[in-house]
C-alpha cells in the first residue's frame, strides 16, 4: 500500500458507507498541487469531517464516495491547499469594504468627487474613514484639507494613504481632535505644514494619533459586521487563514462570530508589542487557542513606509534630501519590549521597511536570541522590504522569517526610483535572493493596504511586472521566483510562520481540510496570465465557505 494511504484506515475507522466501506464527506477530483514535497501532485482528495483522509488517484477517491458524499470536479482548474495571508488588518479591511474607495482615484478631481459623493450618503456628523488613496496615481502632489473642506462641511474626514502611514484630515476632523497650528511635533511622526506654519491636514505615522483618538470606536455590532465582511471577502479569494497584525476589537468580534457559528477564516492575532505584558498574562491564563483562533504573539514597528517617506534609510531620500525617514518606536523601547516579549515566550513580529530599519531589527533579534538562548522563536520581519546583502545573508542563520507582500513590488515599482538609489532598489522585495540564502519567505497582502487576492501576489512574485506595464520582463527580474516557490510562500511557509505546520499548509492525510479550487491550472498558463485566474471554490475545515459557480462536469 502506498505510504500516503496508510492513515486512511485509522482516520475512517467506524465511518462506513452504504456498502460497509469507508465514506468521505467531500471528494474533489482534479489536477492537484499538494504542497507536500513527498507527494507533490495528485488527481483527487477525499475529506471526512474537518480533515483530509486521502490524497491520490481518482479511483482511490471514488472508492470513498458514499450516499451523502459531495463530489466536486475541478475540470480544467487546479486543486491546492487553501491560501493563507501572513499580514492583514482584518477589521480595518472589513470596514473599508463599506467605505469610500480612493485606491484608484487617478486625479485630484476624482479624489475630491468620490469623497463628496460618499459624504452625501452619510448622515451629518458621521466620520468618513479609510479611503486608501495613492498620490502617486496623479504624479505625487499631496492632498490638503483645502481640497475637501468645501465638500464635507458636515462630516469629519480622516482618509488614509494606502500604506496606512499618512492620512488627510479635513478641518472638521482637526477641530474635533483639538489640533491647530500650535500642535507640537510628535515623536515618531510628522505634521505637514504649509509655508505659513498652518496644518495642511496631512499627518504621518505617530502624528495621526490625536485624530485616531477622536474617532468613536466601532460598536460591537459594527465590529462583528466588519470582521464578518472581511472573512467573506477573504474566503472569496481562496483564503482559509490569516495573521491579523493590528489585533484589537477584531479579537472579541471573531470570538463572537465563532460562538454564533459564523467564523469561516482561521485567524492568528498579533496585538501591539507595547501591550506584551497583557498578552503574556492572557496567554498564561487562557492558552494560545486552537486551529480557529490563536493568540499568536505581538507586533511592533521600527519605521514608517516608502510611500509616505517615513521608512528609515541609511541614505537620504532623493525627493526629500533633508530626510532619511523616521523611527516610529524609539530604539530603547523597541529593544526593551522585544526582549521582554521574548522572555515571556511570545512570538515577536516587527514591521521594518527601510534598509536601516531592517539592519537595526536584525541586530536586535540576533542579540536577544543570543542573550536568551536557543529556542524555536520564529522572529518575523514584517515587510523586509529594502535589504542590504549583509541582512539577506543573516536571516536564515538567525532563524528570522521574512514576511513579505509581493503585490507591493508591482505597485511601488512604478515610482520607487524617484525616492531611493540603485543599491536600495536592488534590495527591494528580494524574494529570490532571500530564498537562495536559505531564508523562509512568507507571503501576504497587507490588506487593506493592497488587495487581499493571493493570485495577484503570486503573479507579482513570479513576473515582477509592475501595475503600469512599464516592466514586461520584470522590475529587477533577478528577484523573480518560481510558481512553486510562490505557492509555498502562501501555504506551507505561512503555516510555519504561525507554528501551524503540523495541521495545515499542505494536502496530506491527517491535515485540516482547507482547500481551494481555481478556475485554471496555474502550471499550464503563461505567468503573466496568473492574475486573470479566479477562485471557484474555497473549503475551510471541510466546509464549503465560498462557491463562485457550479463545478463543471467531469
Amino acid at each position: 500500500m502506498p505510504r500516503r494511504l496508510l492513515p486512511i484506515t485509522l482516520l475512517l475507522a467506524g465511518c462506513a458507507g452504504a456498502a460497509g466501506s469507508p465514506s468521505a464527506s467531500l471528494v474533489i477530483h482534479g489536477p492537484t498541487w499538494t504542497g507536500d514535497p513527498e507527494h507533490p501532485t495528485a488527481d483527487a482528495i477525499a475529506i471526512a469531517g474537518d480533515s483530509i483522509v486521502f490524497v491520490g488517484d481518482s479511483a482511490g477517491a471514488a472508492a470513498l464516495v458514499g450516499p451523502t458524499t459531495e463530489v466536486l470536479h475541478a475540470g480544467d482548474g487546479m486543486v491546492l491547499p487553501a491560501f493563507a495571508d501572513g499580514h492583514v488588518h482584518l477589521l480595518d479591511g472589513g470596514l473599508q469594504l463599506a467605505s469610500v474607495d480612493l485606491r484608484d482615484a487617478a486625479t485630484p478631481e476624482e479624489f475630491i468627487r468620490r469623497i463628496a459623493a460618499f459624504a452625501r450618503t452619510q448622515a451629518p456628523g458621521e466620520w468618513i474613514l479609510g479611503g486608501t488613496w495613492d498620490h502617486e496615481n496623479w504624479g505625487g502632489e499631496l492632498p490638503t484639507r483645502a481640497w475637501i473642506d468645501s465638500v464635507t462641511p458636515e462630516h469629519p474626514v480622516f482618509v488614509q494613504r494606502l500604506d496606512g502611514h499618512m492620512a488627510l484630515a479635513n478641518s472638521r476632523a482637526l477641530a474635533l481632535a483639538g489640533l491647530d497650528r500650535s500642535m507640537a511635533e510628535v515623536a515618531g511622526g510628522t505634521i505637514v505644514r504649509d509655508a505659513n506654519g498652518e496644518l495642511t491636514g496631512l499627518l504621518k505615522d505617530e502624528a495621526m494619533g490625536p485624530v485616531f483618538a477622536a474617532i468613536p470606536a466601532p460598536s460591537p455590532a459594527q465590529a462583528d459586521s466588519g470582521v464578518a465582511a472581511a472573512m467573506r471577502h477573504a474566503n472569496s479569494k481562496g483564503l482559509a487563514a490569516v495573521s491579523a497584525v493590528s489585533a484589537g476589537l477584531e479579537v472579541d468580534a471573531t470570538r463572537r462570530l465563532r460562538a454564533a457559528g459564523r467564523q469561516t477564516l482561521r485567524t492568528a492575532f498579533y496585538p501591539p508589542l507595547a501591550a506584551w505584558r497583557g498578552v503574556a498574562d492572557r496567554l498564561a491564563a487562557d492558552g494560545p487557542g486552537d486551529d480557529w483562533i490563536r493568540l499568536a504573539g505581538v507586533k511592533g514597528f521600527v519605521d514608517g513606509s516608502l510611500g509616505s517617506t517615513t521608512a528609515l534609510f541609511f541614505d537620504p531620500y532623493l525627493d526629500e534630501p533633508g530626510s532619511r525617514g523616521l523611527m516610529v518606536t524609539p530604539e530603547d523601547s523597541l529593544r526593551r519590549w522585544i526582549g521582554a516579549a521574548d522572555s515571556a515566550g511570545l512570538q515577536v513580529v516587527v514591521h521594518a521597511i527601510g534598509d536601516r530599519a531592517n539592519a537595526l531589527l536584525v541586530s536586535i533579534f540576533d542579540s536577544i536570541a543570543t542573550a536568551h538562548g536557543a529556542r524555536d522563536r520564529r522572529f518575523r520581519i514584517e515587510h523586509a522590504q529594502h535589504l542590504r546583502p549583509e541582512e539577506i545573508a543573516r536571516l536564515a542563520p538567525a532563524g528570522i522569517l521574512a514576511s513579505m507582500q509581493p503585490y507591493h513590488a508591482a505597485d511601488d515599482g512604478r515610482w520607487a526610483a524617484k525616492r531611493i538609489r540603485e543599491p536600495q532598489l536592488r534590495g527591494t522585495y528580494a524574494f529570490h535572493s532571500l530564498l537562495e540564502a536559505g531564508a523562509t519567505v512568507v507571503f501576504g497582502s497587507d490588506w487593506y493596504v493592497a488587495p487581499i487576492d493571493p493570485l495577484l501576489g503570486i503573479w507579482a512574485a513570479v513576473t515582477r511586472q509592475t501595475l503600469d506595464g512599464a516592466h514586461p520582463d520584470g522590475w529587477y527580474p533577478a528577484e523573480r521566483i518560481s510558481l512553486d516557490q510562490a505557492l509555498t510562500a502562501y501555504t506551507t511557509a505561512n503555516a510555519a510562520a504561525t507554528f501551524a505546520e503540523a495541521r495545515r499548509g499542505m494536502l496530506r492525510p491527517g491535515m485540516l481540510a482547507d482547500v481551494v479550487i481555481l478556475d485554471r491550472d496555474l502550471r499550464t498558463i503563461a505567468p503573466d496570465r496568473i492574475r486573470d485566474a479566479a477562485v471557484r471554490t474555497t473549503v475551510v475545515g471541510g466546509q464549503v465557505v465560498f462557491r463562485a459557480e457550479a463545478a463543471p462536469a467531469p
